[in-house]
């Protein structure tokens, strides 16, 4: 299977989406590994970078309270 955003053709992903960052996180609030997402190499490192800048700007949490 393909990556996802190879298949759309996206280049760039806006750490301001938080809807599409939010199917890239797990309930307790932690980053999919590659193998669950079926990112490739590229586009999982551009998620993670996107992830932590929503985290630092609070746009996301760091951790989901149980």
């Amino acid at each position: 299977m393909a990556c996802f955003f190879c298949q759309k053709s996206i280049d760039q992903i806006d750490f301001k989406n938080i809807n599409v960052l939010k199917n890239f996180i797990t309930a307790l609030g932690k980053i999919r590994n590659r193998k669950k997402t079926k990112l490739c190499n590229y586009h999982q490192k551009q998620i993670k970078k996107a992830i932590k800048r929503a985290r630092i700007l609070g746009l996301l949490p760091f951790v989901v309270k149980q």
